[in-house]
Protein backbone atom coordinates (compact mmCIF):
# COMPACT_ATOMS: atom_id res chain seq x y z
CA UNK A 1 0.00 0.00 0.00
CA UNK A 2 1.31 3.50 -0.94
CA UNK A 3 0.52 7.12 0.18
CA UNK A 4 -0.79 9.24 -2.18
CA UNK A 5 1.65 12.20 -3.82
CA UNK A 6 2.51 15.26 -1.82
CA UNK A 7 1.21 17.17 -4.67
CA UNK A 8 0.46 20.76 -1.98
CA UNK A 9 3.98 20.26 -0.82
CA UNK A 10 5.11 20.42 -4.43
CA UNK A 11 3.30 22.93 -5.47
CA UNK A 12 4.05 25.48 -3.08
CA UNK A 13 8.05 24.62 -3.50
CA UNK A 14 7.46 25.02 -7.01
CA UNK A 15 5.97 28.00 -6.70
CA UNK A 16 8.41 29.24 -4.29
CA UNK A 17 11.22 28.44 -6.91
CA UNK A 18 9.57 30.49 -9.31
CA UNK A 19 9.03 34.02 -7.83
CA UNK A 20 12.86 33.56 -5.85
CA UNK A 21 13.80 33.74 -9.33
CA UNK A 22 11.78 37.13 -10.25
CA UNK A 23 15.39 38.87 -10.17
CA UNK A 24 15.90 37.76 -13.67
CA UNK A 25 12.88 39.87 -14.81
CA UNK A 26 15.90 42.94 -13.88
CA UNK A 27 16.99 41.65 -18.09
CA UNK A 28 13.56 43.21 -19.25
CA UNK A 29 13.35 46.24 -16.84
CA UNK A 30 16.25 48.38 -17.37
CA UNK A 31 17.32 48.58 -13.68
CA UNK A 32 20.57 50.60 -14.69
CA UNK A 33 21.86 48.03 -12.31
CA UNK A 34 25.17 46.09 -14.22
CA UNK A 35 24.50 42.32 -12.93
CA UNK A 36 28.19 41.51 -12.99
CA UNK A 37 29.07 43.85 -10.78
CA UNK A 38 26.19 44.80 -8.22
CA UNK A 39 24.19 42.40 -5.59
CA UNK A 40 20.85 40.84 -6.24
CA UNK A 41 19.24 42.78 -3.35
CA UNK A 42 20.32 46.22 -4.73
CA UNK A 43 17.29 45.36 -6.88
CA UNK A 44 14.85 45.99 -3.99
CA UNK A 45 16.53 48.79 -2.40
CA UNK A 46 14.38 51.87 -1.70
CA UNK A 47 15.36 54.18 -4.10
CA UNK A 48 15.59 52.02 -7.10
CA UNK A 49 12.29 52.12 -9.13
CA UNK A 50 11.49 48.51 -8.88
CA UNK A 51 11.78 48.43 -5.46
CA UNK A 52 8.27 46.71 -4.55
CA UNK A 53 8.38 44.47 -7.26
CA UNK A 54 11.25 42.66 -6.06
CA UNK A 55 10.01 43.22 -2.03
CA UNK A 56 7.10 41.48 -3.18
CA UNK A 57 8.46 38.54 -5.28
CA UNK A 58 11.04 38.11 -2.06
CA UNK A 59 7.74 38.11 0.54
CA UNK A 60 6.11 35.65 -1.48
CA UNK A 61 8.66 33.31 -2.10
CA UNK A 62 9.59 33.46 1.59
CA UNK A 63 5.50 32.68 2.39
CA UNK A 64 5.53 30.13 0.00
CA UNK A 65 8.46 28.21 1.56
CA UNK A 66 7.38 28.34 5.07
CA UNK A 67 3.74 27.05 3.42
CA UNK A 68 5.65 23.95 1.95
CA UNK A 69 7.64 23.28 4.99
CA UNK A 70 4.08 23.32 6.91
CA UNK A 71 2.54 21.23 4.69
CA UNK A 72 5.64 18.67 4.64
CA UNK A 73 4.77 18.41 8.32
CA UNK A 74 1.33 17.71 7.81
CA UNK A 75 1.65 15.00 4.64
CA UNK A 76 5.01 13.61 4.95
CA UNK A 77 7.06 11.00 7.01
CA UNK A 78 10.26 12.17 9.02
CA UNK A 79 12.32 9.94 6.48
CA UNK A 80 11.05 11.63 3.30
CA UNK A 81 11.37 14.79 4.66
CA UNK A 82 13.57 15.06 7.73
CA UNK A 83 12.72 17.25 10.91
CA UNK A 84 15.88 19.57 10.33
CA UNK A 85 14.67 19.99 7.11
CA UNK A 86 11.83 20.82 7.85
CA UNK A 87 13.39 22.95 10.34
CA UNK A 88 16.35 24.53 7.54
CA UNK A 89 13.02 25.22 5.35
CA UNK A 90 11.43 27.36 7.62
CA UNK A 91 14.49 29.35 9.02
CA UNK A 92 15.26 29.80 4.92
CA UNK A 93 11.05 31.37 4.22
CA UNK A 94 11.16 33.26 7.57
CA UNK A 95 13.97 34.99 6.97
CA UNK A 96 13.64 35.92 2.65
CA UNK A 97 10.18 37.18 4.31
CA UNK A 98 11.76 39.39 6.51
CA UNK A 99 14.58 40.03 4.18
CA UNK A 100 12.35 41.49 1.94
CA UNK A 101 10.70 44.13 4.86
CA UNK A 102 14.53 45.48 5.81
CA UNK A 103 15.46 46.63 2.12
CA UNK A 104 18.61 48.24 1.68
CA UNK A 105 18.44 51.97 1.57
CA UNK A 106 20.86 52.43 -1.46
CA UNK A 107 23.26 50.73 -3.74
CA UNK A 108 26.79 50.74 -2.44
CA UNK A 109 28.31 48.92 -5.21
CA UNK A 110 27.50 51.85 -7.84
CA UNK A 111 26.93 54.61 -5.42
CA UNK A 112 30.29 55.81 -3.76
CA UNK A 113 28.01 57.88 -1.24
CA UNK A 114 25.92 54.93 -0.29
CA UNK A 115 29.43 52.80 0.29
CA UNK A 116 30.40 55.67 2.53
CA UNK A 117 27.39 55.93 4.55
CA UNK A 118 27.47 52.24 5.08
CA UNK A 119 31.19 52.27 6.28
CA UNK A 120 30.50 55.16 8.78
CA UNK A 121 26.88 53.05 10.02
CA UNK A 122 24.86 56.17 9.13
CA UNK A 123 22.48 54.06 7.24
CA UNK A 124 18.66 53.01 8.29
CA UNK A 125 18.92 50.38 10.84
CA UNK A 126 16.99 48.29 7.99
CA UNK A 127 19.69 48.42 5.95
CA UNK A 128 22.26 46.97 8.27
CA UNK A 129 19.77 44.23 9.50
CA UNK A 130 19.27 43.15 5.71
CA UNK A 131 22.91 41.54 6.30
CA UNK A 132 21.23 39.60 9.40
CA UNK A 133 18.60 38.15 7.62
CA UNK A 134 20.24 37.46 4.37
CA UNK A 135 22.73 35.55 6.45
CA UNK A 136 20.36 33.54 8.65
CA UNK A 137 18.29 32.56 4.79
CA UNK A 138 21.41 30.81 3.62
CA UNK A 139 22.23 29.35 6.58
CA UNK A 140 18.74 27.90 6.22
CA UNK A 141 19.12 27.00 2.91
CA UNK A 142 22.47 25.53 3.35
CA UNK A 143 20.94 22.81 5.69
CA UNK A 144 18.25 22.08 3.76
CA UNK A 145 20.45 21.33 0.68
CA UNK A 146 22.73 19.19 3.27
CA UNK A 147 19.97 17.31 4.82
CA UNK A 148 18.41 16.85 1.33
CA UNK A 149 20.63 15.78 -0.82
CA UNK A 150 19.57 12.10 -1.43
CA UNK A 151 15.89 13.44 -1.85
CA UNK A 152 16.34 16.13 -4.21
CA UNK A 153 17.18 15.30 -7.78
CA UNK A 154 20.95 16.19 -8.53
CA UNK A 155 21.13 17.01 -4.86
CA UNK A 156 25.06 16.52 -4.77
CA UNK A 157 25.85 18.71 -7.28
CA UNK A 158 23.44 21.51 -6.28
CA UNK A 159 24.86 21.70 -2.76
CA UNK A 160 28.28 21.67 -4.42
CA UNK A 161 27.99 24.20 -6.74
CA UNK A 162 26.08 26.17 -3.94
CA UNK A 163 28.97 26.25 -1.77
CA UNK A 164 30.98 27.27 -4.41
CA UNK A 165 28.57 30.16 -5.38
CA UNK A 166 28.91 30.97 -1.75
CA UNK A 167 32.57 30.82 -1.03
CA UNK A 168 33.09 32.90 -4.37
CA UNK A 169 30.27 35.49 -3.60
CA UNK A 170 32.14 35.99 0.26
CA UNK A 171 35.26 36.49 -1.32
CA UNK A 172 34.03 39.19 -4.05
CA UNK A 173 32.22 40.75 -1.04
CA UNK A 174 35.49 40.77 1.15
CA UNK A 175 37.64 41.89 -1.71
CA UNK A 176 34.73 44.83 -2.56
CA UNK A 177 34.87 46.00 0.72
CA UNK A 178 38.95 46.11 0.84
CA UNK A 179 38.90 48.26 -2.33
CA UNK A 180 40.77 44.90 -4.61
CA UNK A 181 37.00 45.18 -6.74
CA UNK A 182 33.92 43.30 -6.79
CA UNK A 183 35.41 40.12 -8.16
CA UNK A 184 32.25 39.29 -10.56
CA UNK A 185 30.41 39.45 -7.36
CA UNK A 186 27.20 40.15 -8.97
CA UNK A 187 27.46 36.83 -11.11
CA UNK A 188 28.20 35.07 -7.60
CA UNK A 189 25.21 35.92 -6.29
CA UNK A 190 23.25 35.61 -8.88
CA UNK A 191 24.50 32.04 -9.75
CA UNK A 192 23.58 31.37 -5.54
CA UNK A 193 20.31 32.86 -5.49
CA UNK A 194 19.75 30.97 -9.00
CA UNK A 195 21.27 27.52 -7.61
CA UNK A 196 18.73 27.97 -4.72
CA UNK A 197 15.66 28.26 -6.70
CA UNK A 198 16.49 25.27 -9.23
CA UNK A 199 17.05 23.42 -6.20
CA UNK A 200 13.58 24.27 -4.69
CA UNK A 201 12.31 23.10 -8.19
CA UNK A 202 14.12 20.06 -8.37
CA UNK A 203 13.07 19.28 -5.23
CA UNK A 204 8.99 19.85 -5.75
CA UNK A 205 9.63 17.66 -9.09
CA UNK A 206 10.68 14.82 -6.78
CA UNK A 207 8.12 15.04 -4.48
CA UNK A 208 5.79 14.98 -7.19
CA UNK A 209 6.43 12.08 -8.69
CA UNK A 210 8.17 9.63 -6.37
CA UNK A 211 5.79 7.49 -3.48
CA UNK A 212 6.83 6.74 -0.40
CA UNK A 213 5.71 3.42 1.57
CA UNK A 214 3.08 3.28 3.75
CA UNK A 215 3.64 2.46 7.63
CA UNK A 216 2.97 -1.30 8.30
CA UNK A 217 1.02 -2.37 11.07
CA UNK A 218 2.05 -4.99 13.31
CA UNK A 219 0.21 -8.13 12.73
CA UNK A 220 -1.65 -10.06 15.74
CA UNK A 221 -1.31 -13.43 16.01
CA UNK A 222 -4.71 -15.39 15.54
CA UNK A 223 -5.41 -18.90 15.67
CA UNK A 224 -5.24 -20.52 11.78
CA UNK A 225 -7.92 -20.00 9.89
CA UNK A 226 -8.54 -23.52 9.44
CA UNK A 227 -7.87 -24.90 13.24
CA UNK A 228 -11.46 -25.57 14.80
CA UNK A 229 -11.38 -23.93 18.31
CA UNK A 230 -11.96 -27.66 19.58
CA UNK A 231 -9.12 -29.01 17.88
CA UNK A 232 -6.87 -26.41 20.03
CA UNK A 233 -8.82 -27.39 23.24
CA UNK A 234 -8.19 -31.06 22.84
CA UNK A 235 -4.84 -30.45 22.42
CA UNK A 236 -4.91 -28.21 25.45
CA UNK A 237 -6.28 -31.25 27.31
CA UNK A 238 -3.98 -33.90 26.28
CA UNK A 239 -1.27 -31.92 27.58
CA UNK A 240 -2.55 -31.69 31.22
CA UNK A 241 -1.09 -34.40 33.81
Amino acid sequence: MITPRPAATATLLALAALTYSAWTLETFLGTSLPPPHTYVSELAATNQPYSTLFRTADLLAGTLVCAAAAAATATLSARRIPRTARAALLLFGAATAVDSRLPLSCTPTTDPACAARETAAQVPWTHSAHTVSSTLALCGILVAMATLTRTARAGRALLALELAATAWTLAAIAALETGHGGWGVGIAQRLQVGVIAIWLGALAVTLLHTREPAERVPATHEPAAHEPATRGALRRADARP
